[in-house]
């Protein structure tokens, strides 16, 4: 993953953050449950592309 990629993920994820706790402050569920959506979407492809990048680094290993 390149830092691109993990920049944009982690603006996604403060995004998400903010509008939970925005959510939590004004008593709105909706932008509260949206700021969480967020945050775990983020959370998710981050995931995905560390086990993208562990298989990648096990292959190379064996390469060599």
């Amino acid at each position: 993953m390149g830092f691109t990629d993990k920049a944009k993920n982690k603006a996604q994820e403060m995004s998400g953050m903010a509008k939970e706790r925005i959510g939590d402050v004004t008593d709105n569920e909706r932008l509260r449950a949206e700021g969480a959506n967020e945050q775990s979407a983020a959370r998710a492809r981050q995931a995905g592309q560390n086990v993208k990048e562990a298989g990648r680094d096990a292959r190379n290993a064996f390469e060599k």
